[in-house]
């Protein structure tokens, strides 16, 4: 059954990553996500960038599916998922984290955690997982206004919703998936000074680090706490 499960939801995630080239081609423009046609999926597949994000998408659909096939905050948890593949295409395109994405995220993502704690019988874990949003929120706000120019206001509303998911798991998810993103990012950073790919002065966008932070913490972040304990 949980073979089956995963199958379907890497064939689901195929199929969600085709239409993404939509959310994040008319988002950025302010153009409606639900008037068809929609050429974008069709000009996506003609890229090898728009296979990879169908691949990624899969990829990480099984992988979320695998990790909580008999919860029931496995929808949520697909929805974020979802969400910081398009979230990171456009912060990488356009150096850019949009509202229309974000806020409608934070929402929808409470509401089906919420559902998803009670009938998982674990809404114990919705307090701190609130409270994971609210900390991540004011350590990058407060971030945010020491240096503006390294921390964008995007990145610290995509920091809410990015606690909200590591709280609801543990506060040693929280602190270890944001600390991924920022190592990440600093090692993806040195790489491209190194490489000469960037200068010390070119801003490059953290959306996708933190994305990647997260999702490595929602996967494994459990085996690497364990490890790290002892």
């Amino acid at each position: 059954m949980t073979v089956a499960l995963v199958v379907g939801a890497g064939l689901l995630g195929a199929l969600v990553g085709c239409a993404l080239p939509v959310v994040t081609e008319r988002v950025p423009a302010r153009r409606s996500v639900l008037v068809a046609p929609f050429p974008e999926v069709r000009a996506a597949l003609r890229t090898v960038g728009g296979w990879v994000t169908v691949a990624v998408t899969a990829g990480l659909f099984a992988a979320v599916t695998a990790r909580f096939a008999h919860d029931w905050v496995c929808p949520a948890y697909l929805v974020l998922t979802a969400a910081l593949v398009a979230l990171s295409v456009i912060d990488l395109r356009l150096f850019l984290l949009p509202n229309r994405i974000v806020y409608p995220l934070a929402g929808v993502s409470v509401v089906l955690l919420t559902v998803g704690a009670a009938l998982d019988h674990d809404l114990d874990a919705m307090p701190r997982a609130l409270l994971g949003a609210g900390a991540a929120f004011v350590v990058f706000a407060v971030l945010h206004l020491v240096s503006p120019r390294s921390m964008g206001f995007g990145d610290v509303k995509l920091a809410f919703v990015l606690g909200l998911f590591l709280g609801y798991l543990g506060w040693g998810e929280v602190v270890l998936g944001l600390f991924l993103g920022f190592l990440y990012g600093a090692v993806v950073g040195v790489v491209l000074i190194a490489a000469r790919l960037r200068t010390r002065r070119d801003h490059v966008p953290f959306g996708p680090f933190l994305a990647a932070g997260t999702l490595t913490c929602v996967l494994v972040g459990q085996t690497v706490l364990d490890w790290y304990r002892g």
